[in-house]
């Protein structure tokens, strides 16, 4: 599989991270001084939201926020296909699969259908919606679109992945987890087209890992209340323990170690996530770089996220990389490129 354009796009609404600290305490009844610390240990300065933060406290439902999300989603997810297809130089009608990612909202018929209509695709495109992958979904995304592609190589394949985190916003939850989930996650949408010949970065390997009784790390609980963050505390330590060995593992079958790849193109899950990823792995100190950038500008955009990194990445030519993304299950999802 080759990488033929990535867009990321971005909702019009941005705000500092000291007015969402302001807003979501205010909406909340939740101490700001609180709260400002666990905002600022996120290291995030500033996000791009879905709605202005007036509008905020009008989703005084699921219903409400849902249905934000539906016409959200598909007006952000149809400019970062249109921005993908144009940098791959392809046009709409030539797409054959179509994957469609989001674990923030719900829709049936699922919003890939509206959008192939509203992008012009053909009647017999190949759609496949995927929830609840959350984080991990990007990377895992490309992965499927790889194996699409081995058996297609002659197809055009299409990646989109839309997360609009804040409109889960839950005003009755003073967790520790919500809390900083309200300081940590952001709102975008990000597109991927690909070929199974041609130019752009080259997909040589995946791997998917999915860890046993590893459910409470991560995820939703779903509700009258809609979708309540779950994250638990001990989620650092577990990438620790184990993310480092199953990565040296990947890339030892294909004859590599961490210190040959020139390039990481990581999902910004966490401060803390992305220290843990330099240190076990013995990287330079700004091996993740773009990660940290990403993060700090515009918070953790769960599936989107590896997408952003992905589109601002400059690796060196001819050199291998390696993009991963972590999500609930808990998993963790691998791609070996050729850049």
């Amino acid at each position: 599989m080759h990488i033929s354009g990535v867009q990321t796009v971005l909702p019009d609404h941005r705000y500092e991270q000291a007015e969402i600290t302001e807003a979501f305490s205010r909406l909340t009844r939740c101490d700001e001084e609180l709260l400002k610390r666990f905002h600022t240990a996120t290291g995030v300065e500033g996000r791009n939201l879905a709605l202005p933060l007036t509008d905020y406290p009008k989703l005084d439902s699921f219903a409400r926020a849902n249905d934000a999300y539906v016409e959200l989603a598909l007006e952000l997810g149809e400019q970062a296909l249109r921005g993908a297809l144009k940098k791959a130089d392809v046009r709409p009608e030539k797409v054959d699969h179509l994957l469609f990612c989001s674990t923030t909202g719900v829709a049936t018929p699922s919003l890939d259908a509206k959008l192939a209509q509203r992008m012009g695709l053909r009647p017999d495109v190949k759609r496949v919606p995927v929830f609840g992958l959350g984080c991990a979904a990007g990377a895992a995304g490309l992965s499927r679109l790889h194996d699409y592609l081995r058996g297609w190589p002659d197809h055009v394949a299409a990646l989109v992945c839309v997360e609009l985190c804040s409109l889960t916003i839950q005003r009755d939850d003073t967790s520790i987890a919500n809390l900083v989930a309200s300081g940590l996650f952001g709102d975008a949408a990000g597109a991927v087209v690909a070929t199974g010949r041609g130019p752009g970065h080259e997909v040589v390997a995946t791997r998917s890992r999915l860890y046993p009784d590893t459910e409470h790390l991560m995820g939703w609980e779903v509700g009258d209340h809609g979708f309540r963050i779950v994250l638990d505390p001990d989620l650092t330590d577990f990438v620790e323990q184990v993310l480092a060995a199953d990565i040296r593992s990947f890339l030892a079958d294909y004859g590599l170690t961490p210190e040959q790849v020139a390039t990481w193109v990581c999902h910004p899950g966490g401060p803390k996530v992305i220290t843990k990823i330099v240190e076990t792995l013995g990287l330079p100190a700004r091996a993740l770089d773009v990660t940290r950038n990403s993060l700090r500008e515009y918070g953790n955009l769960s599936s989107v996220s590896v997408l952003h990194v992905l589109q601002e990445t400059r690796g060196r030519s001819g050199a291998p990389a390696v993009l991963l993304a972590l999500g609930p299950g808990f998993s963790a999802e691998l791609l070996l490129l050729h850049w």
